[in-house]
């Protein structure tokens, strides 16, 4: 293998043979000259690497197929952040190449024997003399070749600096001077052998230089002071805490092995604590740790190396126990009588101060007091509290006393601790301390006082201005009755009633009504005031309550309802805006008794009734006066308008009429009904004077694809289906229906209608043709009977003329209605295209002229 052919940081020339086995030196590069402070070596080859001192060796077996193979060793300052590359070119040279290999392998047939020394050591703080010699590497190629030797690394060009040398000729390696082993535990040099010419037979050796530890290092504790608290009357084995230390000799050696033990205790008294030699823990040694005796101990202790023995180095620590305070004292009063005094109706004064002792540490919770009063205080009118600042009781009387009642009041006083009392192992229970206290109740001249000093008085509505309500009296405490005290309201009161000056008595002034503004509530609060003849005032509370009275009528609230004809009863509901025990129950009767036969009352509860018709009564609208009575008498009378419609549901007959109904008399009914008699007579004459042509011509002919509806009606007489009387038209439409003309608009319904005559006692059915025919007759029949009921009601026949106009979507039939009124005449007219709600009006129209139209009615409903 060549030298390297180029400078540094420049391309770099080794011609080498076209195989290379692994481990193969390829040569050497000078990286000082290219980078001094190179810190990372790198190869972009992986089959190459390069060691510290430039060397490139293969990683792995290379074969060269080409005649050059480059690659780039990368240099790396990581802390100036400078990079830096070189270029190594691979060239074979096979002669060259044959001549170094066979040389090579004569040198490497020999087995190595002392290039891979063990690891030197070297003994820190060493005397010497230096150099020292500590080890000797030596190539087993030196037999054949003359083989100078060199190093590298830390200690010899790295520091610490020339701390070991190797010689050049023997491979001796020397330390110049002493190592500290905290500092250098050890070091690596890499160790190379080359030939004159500067051939490496030998791969670099990495060699290991030991430091062995010397035990030159005392231990030291981790802390100055260790600090730990127990509390008292601790069991013997509780651990307190635990000290360290540490040594920096080699760990796991005799030199950092250490041993702990108390030296000294301060007090000292009998051995308190105890000390585990290796690991450092203080436990309790003692069978009582009185706080109230010692309150700390300072504990000297000492750790050595070279586990314990007495050549080893040591060193002394101070630990500091404190005894934490527990409640193993009781408080206990300083005496056990005291006496004090205070002045009656004296309220929120202190009157009185004790104190305890307590053994125990002081502020903390098992010597802070805490007092009580056990006995004598049942009214609480006396308290006690703790001054936190001396731990004294402080008593107050905080509810005036009365001299008159008691002149002398006895307490018994108790004292505790915040922290629950502690048996000591030793000790026995304690028994609670107490203080028996006598207070004195001082005489003082006192004011009226009002017994109760609340009273409440009750007041009626009904009651009359000037109504004596009550009595409110105070009494002086010293003569205990009412002579010389004079009564007043106090300004701002409400002003509903008065007192009288002299007596007390409490009058009204004013008429109560709960449902006025300031009255609404019932209720307000006077504070009155006593005045003896000393001027000496005392106050009282009056409550004076409003109670309410049976003032109103009861009235039935909601007065129209709508009755179908599933006769379903309502719900007559009254009130009367008094309390409800002045109103239940209520009582309903109807007043007038001609409407007992139709309509029944039946209860629901104390205020409501159900309202229901009798059987099968008439359509219409009835008038029924009810009168409603409540509990102590009071009658109001309420008419109720019933709407009896023949309806499925109430929304079918519209709304109720809010107003009064009108009843007619019988006599005006039977006008009525002559009248439309007369009417209809002259209309149907006209009808059959004009369709009697027509209807003679065609009827056979349209009977014969329409179906007969059968009537039981009487049939009317010949002159009715005369020719002159009703006159047959021809027409020519494919339909024949019934018609109303109004003005020039003529509305069609249904496809098929009857007129019931009879000639000889048949019945015949006149439909539609397809020569058309009888639908002028029909117009004329139906407009003259449209004209007929208009003017007998003029309501119905415009809900009529409106039901007929929706025709096409509602499909509805035409119903022929015939009635034979005494034999004297036929009646015919038709009630058809109609909604069930026009149709029910119609019927009730008819109701109300005749109770016989009923059964002509029926022949006319739907379904």
């Amino acid at each position: 293998v060549l030298s390297l052919c180029c400078d540094a940081c420049k391309e770099v020339t080794f011609h080498v043979p076209s195989a290379l086995e692994a481990g193969t030196l390829v040569g050497r590069v000078n990286l000082n000259e290219c980078l001094q402070s190179a810190e990372h070596i790198s190869s972009s080859d992986g089959t190459f690497k390069v060691l510290e001192d430039g060397s490139v060796y293969t990683t792995s077996a290379v074969s060269l197929s080409d005649e050059k193979r480059i690659f780039t060793v990368l240099l790396k300052d990581i802390q100036e952040h400078v990079e830096k590359k070189i270029h190594i070119n691979l060239v074979t040279d096979e002669k060259k190449a044959e001549k170094t290999r066979h040389a090579r392998d004569t040198v490497l047939k020999r087995t190595k024997r002392r290039w891979g020394p063990i690891p030197s050591v070297m003994l820190e703080n060493s005397l010497g003399p230096f150099p020292l010699q500590i080890q000797q590497v030596q190539s087993d190629t030196a037999q054949n070749y003359t083989i100078y030797y060199s190093a590298s690394g830390p200690g010899i060009d790295q520091d610490p600096k020339g701390l070991f040398y190797i010689e050049r000729e023997t491979g001796n390696i020397f330390a110049t001077r002493a190592v500290d082993r905290e500092q250098y535990p050890s070091f690596q040099i890499i160790c190379f052998a080359t030939t004159p010419d500067g051939y490496s037979p030998e791969v670099p050796l990495v060699h290991t230089i030991r430091i062995e530890d010397d035990n030159d290092n005392a231990p030291y504790f981790t802390q100055e002071v260790f600090e730990f608290c127990v509390p008292e009357n601790s069991k013997r084995g509780v651990v307190v805490g635990t000290v360290t230390a540490e040594d920096r000799d080699e760990p796991d050696t005799l030199h950092t092995t250490l041993k702990y033990r108390i030296v000294s205790q301060i007090p000292p008294i009998t051995r308190a604590f105890s000390l585990h030699d290796d690991t450092g823990v203080i436990t309790v040694d003692s069978l009582q740790l009185d706080r109230e005796l010692v309150s700390s101990y300072t504990l000297l202790i000492e750790v050595r190396d070279m586990a314990g023995q007495p050549f080893g180095l040591c060193t002394t620590g101070t630990a500091v126990i404190k005894i934490e305070d527990t409640n193993d004292n009781a408080p206990v009063f300083k005496q056990t009588q005291y006496e004090t005094q205070v002045e009656e109706n004296r309220v929120n004064a202190e009157i009185l101060r004790v104190s305890v002792i307590d053994a125990d540490e002081l502020g903390k919770p098992g010597a802070i007091a805490v007092y009580e009063i056990i006995r004598g205080n049942d009214d609480r009118s006396f308290e006690i509290t703790t001054d936190r600042n001396t731990n004294e009781g402080i008593l107050c009387v905080v509810k005036g006393l009365d001299y008159e009642s008691a002149r002398q009041r006895i307490l018994v006083i108790a004292v505790n601790n915040e922290a629950p009392y502690v048996l000591t192992p030793h000790s026995q229970q304690v028994v609670q301390s107490t203080s028996t206290v006598t207070v004195n109740v001082l005489d003082v001249d006192e004011g009226p006082v009002f017994k109760p000093c609340f009273f409440r008085m009750d007041a009626s509505e009904c009651d009359d201005v000037g109504t004596n309500i009550g009595k409110y009296l105070a009494e002086d405490p010293e003569t205990g009755n009412s002579e010389g005290i004079c009564y007043k309201i106090a300004p701002g009161q409400c002003n509903w009633v008065n007192i009288e000056e002299k007596s007390g008595e409490v009058r009204t002034v004013r008429v109560l009504n709960r449902d006025l503004g300031e009255m609404k509530r019932g209720q307000c609060n006077i504070t009155v005031l006593a005045i003896d003849r000393n001027g000496k005032t005392g106050t009282g509370t009056l409550q004076v309550v409003i109670q309410p009275c049976n003032k109103n009528y009861p009235r039935i609230l909601r007065t129209d309802y709508i009755i179908c004809r599933d006769r379903k009863p309502i719900c007559l509901t009254a009130g009367d805006g008094d309390d409800i025990s002045y109103s239940m129950p209520l009582v309903y009767r109807m007043t007038d008794r001609s409407l007992g036969s139709m309509w029944k009352i039946a209860r629901h509860n104390d205020k409501s009734v159900y309202l229901s018709p009798r059987a099968d009564i008439p359509f219409g609208i009835y008038s029924i006066p009810v009168s409603v009575s409540d509990s102590s008498g009071r009658q109001g009378i309420s008419e109720i308008t019933v709407n009896y419609c023949d309806c499925i549901t109430p929304s079918d007959c519209g709304t109720p009429r809010s107003g009064g109904s009108v009843t007619l008399g019988v006599w005006a009914i039977l006008a009525m009904i002559l009248g439309s008699l007369l009417l209809l007579l002259i209309l149907i004459t006209i009808c059959g004077c004009c369709g009697a042509g027509v209807m003679h011509r065609h009827v056979t002919d349209d009977c014969a694809n329409h179906n007969l509806i059968i009537s039981n009606t009487e049939a009317p007489g010949e002159e009715v289906m005369d020719h002159n009387i009703i006159p047959l038209q021809q027409t020519t439409t494919d339909q024949v229906g019934c018609g109303i003309k109004t003005g020039d608009q003529q509305i069609i319904q249904g496809r098929g209608h009857t007129l019931e005559s009879v000639r000889g006692g048949g019945h015949q059915t006149l439909g539609s043709t397809k020569d058309g025919g009888g639908q002028a007759m029909m117009d004329t029949c139906r407009y003259s009977y449209s004209e007929w009921h208009n003017f007998t009601h003029p309501r119905l026949g415009e809900k009529v003329h409106l039901c007929r106009q929706d025709e096409e979507q509602k499909h509805s039939e035409d119903y022929l209605l015939s009635y034979n009124y005494e034999g004297k005449g036929s009646l015919a007219g038709s009630v058809g295209c109609c909604s069930d709600q026009h149709e029910e009006e119609a019927l009730d129209f008819l109701d109300q002229l005749e109770p016989k139209f009923r059964t002509l009615a029926e022949t006319c409903v739907k379904r």
